[in-house]
C-alpha cells in the first residue's frame, strides 16, 4: 500500500501509524490527514503563553496534587485522594523542542483513575528546576502555560 501524503502533525502521524497497525488504512475508516492548529510550522506543536481552555482548572488541580507529592521523578502510579491513583511517565524528552530548550522536564497525568487503568492524552509537563508548568490536552500537540 502506498500513502500519497504524510501527515504533518504529531497527531496526524500517530493516526496514520495506528491505521496501518490496525489494517484499516485506505478503507475510508480513517481520515487521510489531520489539520493542525493554526501556527507557522505545522510540524511543531502550538505553544500558548496562558491557559484559558475549559480543562485548565483540572490541570491546575493536578499541578497542586503532584506538587504535594514532591514532584516524583520515577515513572509509576502514585496514590491520589479518594482511593484513586495517578501516573507519571517520568522524563519528558522535549525532542521536538516545543518547550524552552536547555531544561529538564517531567510529565504527569492530569486525571486520576483506578490503578492500572489506561492513560488518556491529558498531561502536565513541568520544568524540574523552575517548576514552570504546561498543560497539554492532546498528548503533546498543543501546550498551554499554567
Amino acid at each position: 500500500m502506498t500513502v500519497d501524503r504524510q501527515p504533518r502533525t504529531r497527531l496526524g502521524r500517530f493516526l496514520a501509524g495506528l491505521a496501518l497497525v490496525l489494517g484499516i488504512a485506505g478503507t475510508g475508516l480513517v481520515a487521510p490527514a489531520v489539520v493542525a492548529p493554526t501556527h507557522t510550522d505545522a510540524a511543531q506543536a502550538a505553544v500558548y503563553s496562558s491557559c484559558t481552555i475549559s480543562r485548565c482548572s483540572a490541570a491546575r488541580t493536578a499541578r497542586t496534587g503532584w506538587s504535594s507529592l514532591g514532584w516524583p521523578t520515577s515513572a509509576g502510579w502514585y496514590s491520589w485522594p479518594y482511593g484513586q491513583y495517578n501516573y507519571t511517565g517520568g522524563t519528558f524528552q522535549n525532542r521536538e523542542g516545543e518547550l524552552p530548550p536547555g531544561a529538564s522536564y517531567n510529565e504527569y497525568d492530569v486525571y486520576p483513575r483506578a490503578r492500572g487503568a489506561s492513560r488518556d492524552a491529558y498531561r502536565i509537563v513541568v520544568n524540574r528546576s523552575t517548576k514552570e508548568t504546561w498543560f497539554t490536552p492532546d498528548h503533546y500537540v498543543t501546550f498551554y502555560k499554567l
